[in-house]
């Protein structure tokens, strides 16, 4: 008999017929619309593999229903939609996908630095607005990149790949990590310091840290402080490292320039969320992997590793 797995949100179809060469599927059909609660409570009851995404809260809750899973494959590369510790204590693995997404995300972590230094979101409303009447010296004035100083917080993979985008723009690379990586400084032609010190000295900061209890409001009203009245904060790694209302205050006061954010503290985010009434943010809806590409090599590692885990063998990419 084949395992039984259950895929939370529809994917394209010849991910799903490469896990029924193995195993009895089910998928929730909405491909916009996230599982309800009171369904995936009762489908995970009687599988033995989870394949979800971010949209999903896999929590301990939900983990005491599960009689007989195994695995439970996260596509996408972060985790904190899943209770890995309640996960461990009972004997089940959890896989994510990382690798696959770095350049892909790095692009649009780029792309949302030059969108917001170069105003092209208000630009492009402002002539479809009709307001385009005249060329004046000032108008829509924005800040450079090239030769800019950037700084980088979090060197891991899709850091490492913005800094090489960043110099080829000629941008003087600024780096915090909670470790020092000095094999990489030579290579990138970036340099380490304190993270006060980046804040400073930075016109450009781009958040690549991982979400974790530690780094849960890492830019607050604090360190918002600390940056230059010219400077914009980019963040495409998760919502929730930057306090929002802080944020929100520094920008209507003009403390910093402006942020281009791609992750927000709750998602989908409210429409209600002062954020989106500032003219000085731009703002994308977590897409920072969504190439066709990257997604088709998301959810081809999350379905291997979804089958290696339900019959007994060692995924690729294991986080608990």
């Amino acid at each position: 008999m084949k395992p039984k797995i259950f895929i939370t949100r529809k994917i394209p179809k010849r991910i799903v017929t490469q896990i029924e060469e193995v195993c009895e599927v089910e998928m929730w059909e909405e491909e916009d619309t996230p599982i309800p609660r009171e369904v995936l409570e009762k489908k995970v009851e009687d599988i033995e593999g989870l394949f979800c995404l971010l949209t999903e809260s896999i929590d301990e809750e939900l983990l005491n229903k599960a009689k007989k899973l195994k695995i439970v494959s996260n596509m996408a590369v972060g985790y904190n939609n899943i209770d890995v510790g309640a996960a461990k204590e009972r004997g089940i693995t959890v896989t994510n996908t990382p690798g696959v997404l770095t350049e892909t995300t790095a692009d649009l972590t780029f792309a949302l630095l030059m969108a917001t230094s170069r105003r092209i979101v208000e630009a492009s409303d402002y002539l479809r607005d009709g307001k385009w009447e005249t060329w004046s010296p000032m108008q829509l004035t924005g800040q450079d990149v090239y030769g800019a100083t950037l700084g980088i917080i979090g060197m891991g993979r899709i850091g490492q790949s913005v800094a090489k985008r960043a110099k080829g723009f000629d941008m003087n690379i600024l780096y915090y990590n909670q470790s020092r990586k000095t094999e990489i400084e030579d290579r990138l032609g970036v340099r380490y310091v304190e993270m006060d010190q980046l804040l400073q000295e930075s016109d450009f900061v781009v958040i690549m840290t991982p979400y974790t209890p530690e780094t849960e409001n890492l830019i607050a009203k604090r360190e918002l402080a600390f940056m230059k009245e010219s400077a914009i904060l980019i963040n495409t790694a998760r919502g929730g490292i930057v306090d929002e209302e802080a944020l929100y205050h520094a920008l209507k006061n003009n403390e910093i320039w402006a942020a281009g954010l791609d992750v927000f503290e709750t998602e989908p985010i409210s429409q209600e969320n002062p954020l989106l009434t500032l003219p000085n943010v731009v703002t994308v809806p977590h897409i920072g992997s969504a190439s066709i590409k990257t997604r088709l090599k998301m959810a081809e590692l999350a379905a291997e590793n979804l089958i290696n885990g339900v019959t007994d063998k060692k995924p690729a990419h294991v986080v608990v």
